[in-house]
């Protein structure tokens, strides 16, 4: 199916569907089991026309297991999620168990950005305490499906399947009419959020929350730094992902040809007279 919010905003980079299934999509992109990478990586190939599946055993990384709606894969971190509040926050330098792990690790031949940050943290919130609140506050959750999917909208048949989210990549300008538009049919003025998490949570368990809202919000992503330096290479510097839950996107479309997007001040922001 093809996506008129996407065409009315200009938009270069297509929509992707997010899917639960139990059926492995033909010749779908796939993580080795077991092997690091990050989803945001294949949200920007579904965005180019390739789908790409993820199962329990093939997520990418702990994050991305949570984010797509894998259950607590931070259990599975180095050392336990205690070990996982302190690299994000102070490092693991910083008490007995970490500095254990971070031994084992330099002697397995493990180095690196990641045995760096293990160490020494990354900074995304003040302390381990904080991190642990974190996240008892994710809406961590387990899809009813073997299958998490990205698959470009176009390929979508709405006929046979009904996607649970429509993920956007965005420009600032872009994303700013998206934030209207999600509000342009709706009650009150809060019918999108920007939750703290990683790039993957953003598209997946934060909009998964959505779905049984009355009124489904939109979510703004890639807040996510390391996520953002992830994907630097191919979207660029000034790019945002926006999930809409199915419901939400529907009503977009429906709505965008009578909205402000075929008005003046839209079409000079983009530069057409």
């Amino acid at each position: 199916m093809e996506s008129q919010v996407a065409h009315m905003l200009e938009m270069r980079r297509r929509p992707v569907a997010i899917l639960w299934t139990d059926q492995e999509p033909e010749k779908a992109a796939r993580f080795r089991p077991g092997k690091w990478g990050c989803v945001m990586w294949m949200l920007v190939g579904a965005s180019k026309g390739k789908t790409a599946a993820f199962d329990e055993a093939s997520y990418g990384c702990w994050g991305g297991g949570v984010g797509l709606g894998f259950g607590n894969q931070y259990q599975a971190f180095p050392g336990g999620e205690p070990c996982f509040h302190y690299f994000l926050s102070i490092g693991n330098r910083h008490w007995e168990t970490g500095q254990a792990v971070v031994k084992q690790m330099e002697a397995s031949g493990a180095g690196g950005s990641f045995l760096e940050d293990f160490r020494d943290g990354e900074g995304y919130l003040k302390s381990p305490e904080l991190v642990a609140d974190f996240i008892e506050g994710l809406p961590i959750m387990r899809v009813p499906t073997r299958f998490v999917v990205f698959k470009p909208l176009e390929k979508v048949d709405p006929h046979q399947e009904e996607p649970k989210v429509v993920v956007f990549w965005a420009t600032p300008h872009q994303l700013a009419a998206l934030v209207v538009l999600a509000n342009y049919g709706r009650p009150g003025s809060e019918n999108v959020v920007v939750p703290f998490g990683a790039g993957c949570q953003s598209v997946g368990i934060y909009a998964y929350r959505e779905l049984s809202r009355p009124y489904p919000r939109g979510v703004i992503g890639q807040m996510d730094l390391s996520a953002r330096l992830n994907v630097r290479k191919t979207m660029g510097d000034h790019v945002f992902t926006f999930a809409a839950p199915w419901k939400l996107f529907c009503e977009m479309e429906e709505n965008v040809a009578q909205s402000f997007a075929a008005r003046s001040v839209w079409r000079q922001l983009v530069g057409h007279p």
